[in-house]
């Protein structure tokens, strides 16, 4: 039987089109899915802030009258304009192990940017940063995050397979154990850092947040980010989307900032961590809170009841990077982590060619336990 593509024309549509994800991974040990509710309200035309200045469709492939792939197509017109390319990106890609599925879906894509006047398409992207991007190549073995992509072995194997795809660009993660005690060598620099450039941290409270400081530490993420791989500065709306979107499961023992006293305590680097939600969210039945998956996301928030931690964003200012203000970062950071009991740390993805970000990592034990990719191919 020949792949029939649908296009997603309704809320009826799109419930299937998020479905599909739970029943594909049904049993996987390694897969993280996103709630329901985070899927719906990204991918509705009407809630996403990112809708601003991006286009999408939605496609779904069936074979013998079943579904058997999904994918999205999209256009972020901020980010044609920042890198100075016409790009329709593909997302939320799934597809059994059947090449001419993967194929009818990825050409579904081709055919709505071609008819949009694009020249090039790339992914696996998002809307935005904030969103999972990049296609599993290596850690097929390891537990997902709350942050990132799983997928299949086969999926990259299709990508070689159907011809023309070139690397766009790699990321990699790192898996730190948690050390018993912060090293000897980050103390002394942290001392060093705050004496010579009168740096020093500051912990975040509710009270903060209820004034306004979420958006002064995502301005931070804005400056540190805007010249990697794909990224456009989030837009006020985005930021107060993302800011009731994570606030739920931030623990502020656990995010750090660090402040310049000379400067009236401006914002120099943030370190935003979160308790690793993986486990909790794989108990959560089809990506829904209710009945129980409120409580196992509870027990791992407010009680610390998981291993890890995710060390979801951390950026420095550029001006701060070579002063070390990172390392204030994390000797605010391990002895917290070893007080609740993590035994390891997971770094977010970071670009393959990105040395500086890496190099943070340099005074832990460290694995890279997971790879991905962002492919490009041409579309004239």
């Amino acid at each position: 039987m020949s792949v029939e593509i649908k296009k997603v024309q309704n809320k009826k549509d799109l419930k299937a089109f998020i479905e599909f994800h739970y029943d594909h991974y049904k049993g996987n040990p390694y897969d993280v899915p996103s709630l329901y509710s985070d899927e719906f309200n990204t991918l509705s035309k009407d809630k996403n802030a990112a809708f601003d200045f991006c286009e999408a469709e939605y496609y779904m492939a069936y074979k013998d009258g079943k579904m058997v792939g999904r994918v999205a197509a999209i256009i972020n017109h901020r980010a044609n304009e920042r890198w100075n390319s016409k790009d329709v990106r593909f997302g939320w890609i799934e597809f059994i192990d059947d090449l001419e599925v993967s194929r009818a879906l990825l050409d579904a894509v081709g055919d709505y940017g071609r008819s949009k006047g694009m020249t090039h398409i790339v992914g696996p992207l998002g809307f935005s940063d904030m969103d999972r991007e990049g296609m599993l190549t290596f850690g097929f073995d390891r537990l997902s995050t709350i942050a990132t992509l799983y997928n299949y072995e086969y999926y990259p194997q299709h990508m070689e397979k159907l011809g023309n795809w070139k690397k766009d660009n790699d990321y990699v993660e790192y898996f730190l154990p948690v050390p018993d005690k912060v090293p000897e060598k980050l103390v002394k620099l942290s001392d060093m850092i705050q004496k010579r450039y009168n740096l020093h941290v500051k912990k975040v409270t509710p009270k903060d947040i209820r004034e306004g400081y979420a958006h002064k530490l995502f301005e931070i993420i804005n400056k540190t980010y805007i010249d990697l791989y794909g990224f456009v500065s989030l837009t006020d709306r985005q930021i107060d989307q993302y800011v009731k979107m994570f606030l739920p499961a931030v623990d502020f023992d656990l995010v750090t900032v660090i402040v310049d006293s000379n400067k009236d305590d401006m914002i120099a680097g943030i370190g935003i961590t979160i308790p690793s939600l993986s486990k909790a969210l794989q108990k959560c039945r089809r990506g829904r809170l209710f009945p129980f998956g409120w409580w196992h996301i509870l027990k791992a928030i407010k009680f610390h009841k998981t291993e890890g931690v995710d060390l979801l964003l951390i950026g420095v200012l550029p001006e701060y990077r070579s002063k070390g203000a990172n390392a204030l970062i994390f000797t605010d950071l391990i002895p917290r982590y070893i007080k609740h009991g993590f035994k390891w740390g997971e770094s977010q993805v970071e670009m393959e060619s990105n040395a500086g970000v890496q190099g943070q990592w340099s005074m832990f034990e460290k694995e890279i336990h997971k790879r991905r990719r962002c492919y490009r191919k041409s579309l004239v």
